[in-house]
């Protein structure tokens, strides 16, 4: 299947309503951040060649970078927004965690089943943004809807935070503060035991709490975050692989060549060529 890059929006955002018609199933690598919100629907939406049900009242969280197309005759209703980075920035520093925990390491948060209470409230919120983005333009207008987003992000992390039977408070209030940490700090610290010891559990604790949450370990969610980023920046970048080596705190590019290789299969500057490939 051929792979188009999604168009440049203007001002980095932008917010659409679908109609439940028959999509189209050409694939697109996304340059934007995406929400999708489903009023109704039917089919499926893959995701890095991963299928997800598309269903009444479900949601999507989909993160630059990664490449998505609808399965034939799927048929959506609802909202799509697309941000960019320098578009989020106008939002306070206060929601930062928010959308680090949310599109860091999308494939976390990519699809979920909404309760009737939660879609209402998501889709007075996207409806609300919605019509103030049809408005004509006015003076701080884009601060206005960065304003919005701020609010819809940090009920959308409340969301994903929901309690799920059988957990309790604690482990759960323990996985979501290391996915937060992890989310800022990844970078510098690769390690399960540094994490655990800011929130005064044990690796082995910090651990099962992950398998028992996400049904994961800690290492595989910290590994997670560093492939994320490392795709994104091979990507989107044009640094040299020693660079972005350096850049995550690896000790040596051939070190980081054999995490990369290891958990995606492939090396380095082949991930690299095979997307300039299938972007011409």
């Amino acid at each position: 299947m051929d792979i188009i890059p999604e168009p440049e929006i203007k001002e980095s955002f932008c917010v659409m309503e679908l109609q439940a018609a028959a999509t189209s199933p050409v694939a697109e690598r996304l340059y934007y951040h995406r929400i999708l919100l489903v009023a109704q629907g039917s089919g499926a939406l893959v995701i890095d060649e991963r299928s997800y049900p598309v269903d009444d009242h479900t949601l999507f969280l989909i993160a630059r970078g990664q490449v998505v197309h609808c399965a034939a005759d799927t048929r959506l209703h609802g909202f799509t927004l697309s941000f960019g980075d320098c578009f989020w920035e106008r939002s306070p520093a206060s929601a930062n965690n928010c959308k680090a925990v949310l599109f860091n390491n999308a494939a976390d948060n990519q699809y979920q089943v909404l309760t009737s209470p939660d879609y209402e409230q998501l889709h007075t919120l996207v409806t609300a943004l919605y019509h103030e983005y049809l408005l004509p333009a006015y003076p701080n207008k884009l601060d206005a809807l960065a304003a919005y987003l701020k609010i819809l992000m940090i009920k959308l992390a409340h969301v994903s935070r929901k309690e799920l039977p059988g957990f309790d408070a604690f482990s759960r209030q323990c996985y979501h503060r290391f996915t937060e940490l992890v989310s800022i700090q990844y970078k510098s610290l690769h390690d399960v035991a540094s994490y655990a010891r800011q929130l005064h559990i044990t690796a082995r604790s910090l651990s099962d709490c992950c398998r028992k949450y996400a049904g994961k370990g800690a290492k595989e969610i910290i590994n997670g975050q560093l492939v994320a980023e490392a795709k994104r920046a091979l990507q989107f970048s044009t640094l040299p692989v020693k660079e972005i080596a350096y850049e995550m705190n690896f000790s040596t590019p051939e070190q980081f060549s054999h995490f990369f290789r290891k958990e995606t299969g492939c090396a380095p500057l082949d991930f690299r060529n095979r997307f300039v490939n299938t972007d011409r």
